[in-house]
């Protein structure tokens, strides 16, 4: 199971880290001039997190009236259609709408990680959630490696079909490579279901600081991702910018994919609590060095290292989630996992739209800034957490 789980993570780092990377690249094959790219460049992004989220609520609510399984395949068989959406555009309507789609897959992450914290063991999980969530870093390095010199060589609609090809092969692989045991037996109406996880969410003192806590300590990080192939190409000068972009982004995933096991293993020796605020603290200083940085190289080490840090404690945020919530609705909860990056690519790409008419690179500042707000908003999750566990 943490197998199939762990492959489909990997895959759907590289299509969306293929649509984070080349897109920019890409639009003015569509027709957008090059002083509308940034702008495009967020909207889409922002248009794709805007849609899927009102639909959040349901997949949980689906997943625990009959299982999750259905539900996790569900997700990739968007994807697919998505890419094919994409593949076939040659306007930059038809390519939105393409993108948008992708926002229906929305909430698999969540119900993976339930299942897999269901049957991984007690003492193991912090391990396991690093595996399956420091796997798509390897999609994160790889991926871009080797997508950058196909896109300058083929063209980025020829990377769309390879990712199609690899989205059929999780859709059978999910569905026929494990078997869940799960079987929903709540038969109250799915609306009622829908409103009720949020009413979850809304009567837990932890969960409701939460949520807002992991939005603002990502939320920089989401700018960051969407405006980072701008800055790159800012700073090339040659003839193969696919190439460099996927470089300079697989060096960002290589530093994950050291860095997250380290992390899961140091979250399970002294408290995932813990390494999220000394992992928080640290991307504070990290963060603001890209802006600073007056060569690719330079800023490719900055990147690399602030990248790998940010996503290695995001996958430690999750176990910290998961144990916020009780065993008898952790799956609705878990729904929820990636909203606080969902809301972050909705509100980020905006907030970018502003900042970057100063500079590309002033993103890098103000993730700062919204991490250490973050951090203090966390403060005050960890407090209700504990309040909650004293009451117990």
């Amino acid at each position: 199971m943490l197998i199939l789980f762990t492959f489909a993570g990997f895959i759907e780092t590289v299509f969306f880290g293929a649509l984070n990377a080349f897109t920019p690249l890409y639009l003015p094959r569509l027709g957008v001039i090059a002083e509308k790219v940034p702008v495009w460049t967020g909207g889409l992004v922002a248009a794709s997190s805007a849609i899927g989220i009102p639909f959040l609520p349901f997949w949980g609510a689906l997943a625990d009236r009959y299982s999750r399984k259905p539900i996790i395949v569900r997700s990739f068989f968007v994807h697919l259609l998505a890419v094919l959406g994409m593949l076939v555009a040659r306007n930059i309507w038809v390519f939105a709408i393409g993108r948008s789609l992708t926002s229906l897959a929305l909430g698999n992450s969540g119900l993976m990680m339930t299942t897999l914290t269901e049957n991984a063991p007690r003492r193991r999980q912090g391990l396991a959630f690093s595996i399956m969530n420091g796997a798509p870093p390897v999609g994160a390095f790889l991926g871009p490696m080797i997508s950058g010199a196909l896109v300058d060589t083929w063209g980025f609609p020829a990377l769309l079909g390879m990712i199609a090809l690899l989205m059929l092969a999780v859709i059978l692989a999910l569905s026929f490579g494990y078997r869940d045991s799960y079987v929903g037996k709540n038969r109250e109406p799915l609306l009622g279901m829908a409103v009720d996880s949020l009413r979850l969410i809304g009567q837990s003192a932890r969960l409701r600081a939460l949520f807002p806590a992991l939005f603002l300590l990502f939320a920089g990080w989401t700018i960051a991702i969407t405006y980072t192939p701008l800055a790159i190409t800012t700073l090339y000068t040659g003839d193969q910018p696919g190439t460099a972009v996927g470089i300079v982004l697989g060096a960002g995933g290589l530093t994950t994919l050291l860095l997250s096991p380290l992390v899961g293993l140091l979250a399970d020796r002294f408290g995932h609590w813990r390494v999220l605020f000394a992992g928080a603290g640290i991307a504070v200083i990290l963060w603001p060095i890209p802006y600073f940085t007056s060569d690719l190289f330079s800023f490719s080490i900055a990147w690399a290292l602030t990248n790998g840090l940010v996503s290695s404690i995001f996958a430690i945020s999750f176990a910290v989630l998961s144990a916020s919530a009780t065993s008898q609705v952790r799956g609705r909860v878990m729904s929820y996992a990636y909203l606080p990056m969902n809301v972050g690519f909705l509100v980020g790409p905006a907030i970018g739209s502003l900042i970057t008419r100063i500079s590309i690179f002033a993103v890098y500042p103000v993730a700062a800034i919204l991490t250490a707000a973050g951090i203090g908003v966390l403060w005050v999750a960890r407090r209700q957490s504990i309040s909650a566990n004293n009451r117990v």
